[in-house]
């Protein structure tokens, strides 16, 4: 009695190729980033309230037109939630912003689910964590120190895992743990580098598209978590 062959494993379906309404969705997005970090370089604080909501939305729309994984487009859109309620500079804005960008976290961690990433890495992502809390804990608000540490948690987390998706994923979550740093650096009333907002755009926004990006390549237009 023979064996039967092990049946070889379905190959991942081709990527959602670009489509007009895909590349215009995209060309939208960059023309935002654009003109978001035009205005915090040129102190247009009215062009930053305008371009600053519209990002994830656009980058949300044009990673669904290309067939993204559901909690890929979860992610971006709790991203603009952050993006909308840290326009405020109330405490209770922020609070609620974190929370929104942590829920989006955790879509990104769902996500990446089981896929080997170095441990290594992770070794100098927790030492990272560890030092960056310690060296701001004790400038933070007495309020903001909890969640902010918790909140650092799994945002390192999402950052590690990231590197499981490639290169392009992984440098987007480095970003996004450096974009945070600065506006917890920020908010510890720590020496900041002129335009501060410009940098934490900068990196927040390259951070976003990178991690779309890395996704898209993964999934290979396979809906993930659908």
């Amino acid at each position: 009695m023979t064996a039967s062959p092990t049946p070889a494993p379905a190959a991942a379906p081709p990527a959602v190729r670009a489509t007009p309404v895909s590349r215009a969705l995209l060309a939208a997005f960059g023309l935002a980033a654009a003109a978001d970090l035009v205005s915090l370089l040129a102190g247009a604080e009215l062009g930053h309230q305008i371009a600053k909501p519209l990002l994830m939305p656009l980058l949300a729309a044009y990673a669904a037109t290309r067939g993204a994984p559901k909690l890929l487009v979860a992610a971006l859109l709790f991203g603009w939630g952050g993006d909308v309620f840290l326009l405020s500079d109330a405490d209770w804005a922020f609070l609620v912003g974190m929370g929104s960008f942590a829920a989006g976290h955790v879509c990104y961690l769902v996500l990446f689910g089981r896929r080997r990433t170095s441990p290594a890495l992770g070794v100098l992502y927790a030492a990272a964590l560890a030092g960056t809390v310690a060296l701001l804990w004790p400038d933070l608000p007495a309020e903001l120190r909890i969640p902010v540490a918790g909140y650092s948690l799994l945002l390192t987390a999402m950052a590690y895992r990231a590197s499981s998706l490639g290169l392009l994923a992984g440098l987007g979550g480095a970003l996004f743990l450096l974009s945070d740093t600065l506006i917890a650096t920020g908010v510890a009333e720590w020496p900041q580098l002129p335009a501060p907002d410009f940098w934490i755009m900068l990196t927040y926004i390259a951070a976003q598209y990178l991690l779309t990006t890395g996704t898209l390549r993964s999934s290979g237009g396979k809906r993930e978590g659908s």
